[in-house]
């Protein structure tokens, strides 16, 4: 930890020292996302599941204020107890908010005033990040650097979608990482596993949200998953076959939803002059043949998976596959902001199990056997939301690579598709 950065007497030891310069790493990497955002930018809010970027900056400034500061500062005074009711999210253990829908409405605060509450806030918490944590207390910031990095990945896709309503079609982003793709590209395959009991879950003393646990035994029959998720150019083979046009390849719900919303292909997709183009961070650009497809619906997933003759892995299967695969991949990290083909001419093994897009399964989320939620309003922050949605697995191009891990479950409702969600075929052995 560099002296210049505290008084001799503040220097931190060394668990807490570490512990520092994750925060501050995590905290400037999420203003950095945000830097070129004009104030109108941050503050519209483009439909009710997405939500300003100056609401994620603040909500991030939130959790560490009434989690970490008022609890560990007697007598701390919050920065403006007005933004306790304006930057809760759904903790309702911690009192009323502010309607999610009408989150975009909030023009004041403005962006700067944000931004100095960010600063605020993060100057506490130098300071006490400066002294001796217990495990416990540890352990809530780590949670709460976790979270930060959840409302990195949110503030893009969020952005995107906000973008992608302006018929200029502006790119949050130009230049575009170089990319080094094998030639000829990779064809898949089809990867076996032997099943059997296996075990799934997060184990060890590295971070895990409690969702991901406990670890237990699982029975799987033999499977195979394909060696790369779906291209956009299987997809476009679907969308010529007529795939949104078969009520039989859809779940009822799913068909239902296509009718409703008139959806035709992936979200962000448009036809110009015979040719599908895809808005990104980058803006508009022709589809990729074969960079994996993305920003689709479970339901959508499920129906190529029928068209194809396949279906979904389910996320223990996933868990399976994957656990002993290091979790690296085209992530933020990379700045390619979508995702790419397959770098490698490999054979014989998984691809892109990480990062690139979200991999929908056919699990639903629910418990594990023995879970039990946390104590207290940090216990809301996964539990309660285990009805009606769909397990992803794996990240995306725009997740955190430090965030990510096999047993990281995420969730969605099986209509949502903004974020950067795709899919790997498996099958029966």
């Amino acid at each position: 930890m560099p002296s210049a950065l505290l008084p001799a007497s503040a220097i931190p030891p060394p668990h807490e020292a570490h512990l520092l310069a994750r925060y501050r790493h995590i905290r400037a990497a999420t203003e950095t996302l945000a830097a070129d955002l004009s104030d109108a930018d941050a503050t519209v809010q483009s439909m009710e599941d997405a939500s300003p970027a100056k609401w994620h900056l603040a909500h991030t400034a939130w959790f560490f204020e009434e989690f970490v500061l008022a609890a560990r500062l007697p007598g701390y005074a919050p920065y403006d107890e007005r933004f306790r009711y304006l930057f809760n999210s759904y903790y309702e253990a911690v009192g009323a908010r502010h309607p999610r829908p009408r989150r975009g409405l909030l023009t004041r605060p403005t962006l700067d005033e944000v931004l100095a509450y960010r600063e605020a806030v993060d100057d506490a918490m130098t300071a006490l990040l400066a002294t001796a944590q217990t495990d416990a207390e540890a352990a809530l910031i780590e949670l709460g650097l976790h979270h930060e990095q959840q409302h990195q990945e949110l503030l893009l896709t969020d952005i995107l979608h906000l973008f992608a309503q302006n018929p200029l079609r502006p790119a949050y982003a130009h230049e575009l990482a170089a990319a080094v793709v094998a030639d000829p590209r990779p064809a898949p395959e089809w990867i076996a596993f032997e099943g059997g009991v296996a075990s799934i879950g997060h184990a060890g003393d590295d971070f895990a949200f409690d969702c991901e646990g406990p670890r237990h035994s699982v029975l799987l029959v033999p499977y195979q998953l394909c060696s790369h998720p779906v291209s956009n150019q299987q997809w476009c083979e679907f969308i010529d076959d007529g795939g949104y046009q078969s009520a039989g390849l859809w779940l009822s719900d799913g068909w239902r939803w296509v009718g409703e919303q008139d959806v035709q292909a992936p979200l962000y997709w448009e036809e110009r002059d015979g040719a599908w183009w895809q808005m990104s961070l980058r803006g508009m650009h022709p589809v990729d043949p074969d960079s994996p497809v993305t920003h689709i619906s479970f339901y959508e997933a499920e129906a190529f998976a029928r068209w194809a003759g396949r279906r979904l892995p389910t996320e223990a299967e996933w868990e399976h596959a994957a656990q002993k695969l290091p979790a690296t991949g085209n992530f933020a990290e990379s700045h390619a902001l979508r995702p790419l083909p397959d770098r490698q001419n490999t054979s014989g093994v998984l691809r892109q199990m990480f990062g690139d897009v979200w991999e929908w399964t056919g699990s639903a989320y629910l418990p594990y056997p023995g879970f039990r939620p946390q104590a207290g309003a940090v216990g809301e922050y996964n539990g309660k939301f285990m009805s009606g949605q769909m397990v992803l697995r794996g990240g995306s191009c725009v997740t955190p690579e430090s965030h990510i891990r096999a047993s990281y479950r995420n969730f969605f409702y099986p209509h949502q598709r903004w974020q950067f969600t795709g899919l790997r075929l498996a099958d029966d052995l």
